[in-house]
């Protein structure tokens, strides 16, 4: 009796453990918390950043180890853009919103090419950050190729992966590709879970274009349209504890 009731108490730790929402706050899922302060990031050390970039402990630790392990190879991993708030979103948005041309729906989508909407940002989770350029043409030159080519090749041994790759079969909405946009797998799949069950349109709103979130499919057609390599899905089924 003993024995079943165990094992009872595994089955639903188990269902439990797969189906609970994780516990984030809908602030933290849209960036509207102050990584400064937040108990849960750290800054990024000045020898990988010359700017004040914070991201999520764990994640902060997991590429510290990736870079020592890229210097090893001859390769230099440079943090450009780490933890955004909304309002540093919006900031962004709204600049190109009045740079850009045409009617709404299509400055957002000229927009939508290579930023988020404030509030779907996976740049909000601390989870997230941009390498060495953010020039497409950077990683087609001698030194960004080496880079790339290392980052697609050990990356993932170290949780991470590059959640917009080339529009494609993999890949077939979304941004454009981003060879410098990196994301850590186990903490990032966690929050756009928590993210999918929590946010609502209304959660996104106070910025130019905002009320075409909906009509654009935005939660679908870009936080979601994301490429996760098989390899790495693997190597976090054999890390479960």
């Amino acid at each position: 009796m003993k024995k079943i009731v165990l094992l009872l108490f595994s089955a639903v730790f188990v269902i439990y453990g797969f189906n609970s929402i994780p516990n984030y706050t809908k602030q933290e899922l849209i960036g509207k918390i102050d990584p400064y302060t937040h108990k849960g990031f750290t800054k990024v050390k000045s020898r990988y950043t010359d700017r004040d970039i914070y991201l999520r402990k764990e994640v902060n630790r997991a590429f510290e180890k990736m870079a020592k392990a890229a210097t090893k190879d001859g390769i230099n991993l440079y943090i450009l853009s780490g933890t955004r708030t909304y309002t540093r979103q919006s900031e962004i948005w709204e600049d190109k919103w009045n740079r850009f041309e045409g009617n709404p729906e299509e400055k957002a989508r000229e927009i939508l090419r290579y930023s988020s909407m404030p509030g779907t940002s996976r740049h909000h989770w601390g989870t997230d950050f941009d390498l060495n350029s953010l020039e497409p043409e950077f990683f087609e030159t001698k030194s960004g190729e080496k880079i790339y080519s290392w980052l697609e090749s050990q990356a993932w041994k170290f949780g991470f992966f590059q959640p917009y790759n080339k529009l494609g079969d993999n890949r077939k909405r979304g941004y454009k590709e981003e060879k410098w946009h990196w994301s850590y797998y186990p903490t990032a799949s966690q929050l756009l879970r928590a993210y999918n069950n929590l946010i609502e349109y209304q959660d996104i709103l106070g910025f130019e274009g905002a009320e075409l979130g909906d009509s654009l499919d935005v939660f679908d057609h870009y936080v979601n349209a994301i490429y996760i390599p098989k390899n790495l899905e693997f190597q976090q089924i054999r890390n479960q504890p």
